[in-house]
């Protein structure tokens, strides 16, 4: 049954409380009712979840998986919590999914956490929705997520617009080939032109990257990726491009992990404003994914 059939009687959405905010609007933009799970952590770290006592058949988990480690557990529990109380259908929708870069073993004896992962997200959930998934040998959410509905969206379309709104004519720039047609894709909303540059990495926080040679002088450039974790690809594309003297450069992200000191470094690298999707809670965030998320959410996961 699709959820543009099921009123607010036969489905809930259910969030945890360290993304309350972000479930609350996917809710109200799905039309659903919502509810937050009780959650209690003892001393030594175990969680006790409680739910409500009288679930509807169809269940939607809203949780962001950014740290994910202590989150999958509790997710786990809620997920077989739900079935045991009577939920006969119940979705995850996750608008950052972790584990999935290690798509293969590169080395003996490495586990490929995203096969892991998956099959444990499929075990527990009839449908998986998420956005910008970190797929690059794979061209399906499903062939990681082998559930019955397993859909990956992309948020381009929201974040094209906010950057109409925001700023006068911007000349975007990916991080490496990968981001090519994605960064495509956020152009053409509004014929804004864009190039992609080339990233060589050395490890985990050392990368080289070489933007096309242009004319970038007085231009309000924008950076885009996927997913930012020590914005180390960031700096690099922002001094190859400072040499160039860009009217400003910006930043704009899916999921901002941003860790450690990375967002002083990025400022530090000469760039004016830094933004991100609320897909993972942070101080970036300015582009709200709620309506495209119900949106995608209503026509693509039968339930």
């Amino acid at each position: 049954m699709n959820i543009k059939k099921i009123d607010s009687q036969q489905a809930m959405v259910i969030g945890f409380p360290e993304y309350a905010a972000q479930a609350q609007q996917f809710a109200m933009a799905a039309g659903l009712p919502y509810v937050t799970v009780n959650r209690h952590r003892f001393p030594d770290a175990e969680s006790k979840l409680q739910l409500p006592e009288n679930l509807p058949v169809h269940v939607i988990f809203y949780c962001s998986l950014d740290k994910p480690n202590d989150k999958l557990i509790e997710l786990i529990l809620a997920a077989a919590g739900a079935r045991s109380l009577g939920a006969r259908s119940v979705s995850l929708v996750a608008p950052y999914l972790c584990y999935m870069r290690q798509d293969k073993a590169f080395q003996a004896g490495e586990v490929v956490s995203q096969k892991v992962i998956g099959q444990l997200l499929a075990d527990y959930f009839d449908s998986v929705l998420t956005v910008d998934a970190h797929l690059h040998r794979i061209h399906k959410l499903s062939d990681a997520i082998p559930a019955q509905q397993a859909i990956n969206i992309t948020a381009t379309d929201p974040m094209a617009h906010f950057l109409q709104q925001s700023i006068e004519q911007p000349y975007l720039m990916g991080p490496d080939g990968e981001s090519e047609q994605w960064v495509a894709d956020i152009a053409t909303h509004y014929q804004m032109d864009y190039g992609v540059a080339v990233k060589e990495r050395y490890g985990d926080r050392e990368v080289n990257v070489r933007v096309p040679e242009g004319n970038y002088e007085g231009r309000n450039i924008i950076l885009l990726d996927d997913i930012a974790s020590t914005g180390k690809t960031l700096i690099g594309a922002a001094k190859a491009l400072m040499k160039y003297h860009p009217a400003s450069l910006s930043v704009l992200v899916t999921h901002a992990l941003f860790v450690n000191d990375s967002v002083a470094q990025l400022k530090k690298a000469g760039i004016n404003n830094i933004w991100s999707c609320d897909s993972i809670v942070h101080p970036t965030n300015a582009v709200k994914l709620a309506d495209i998320l119900a949106l995608n959410f209503k026509s693509c996961l039968a339930n």
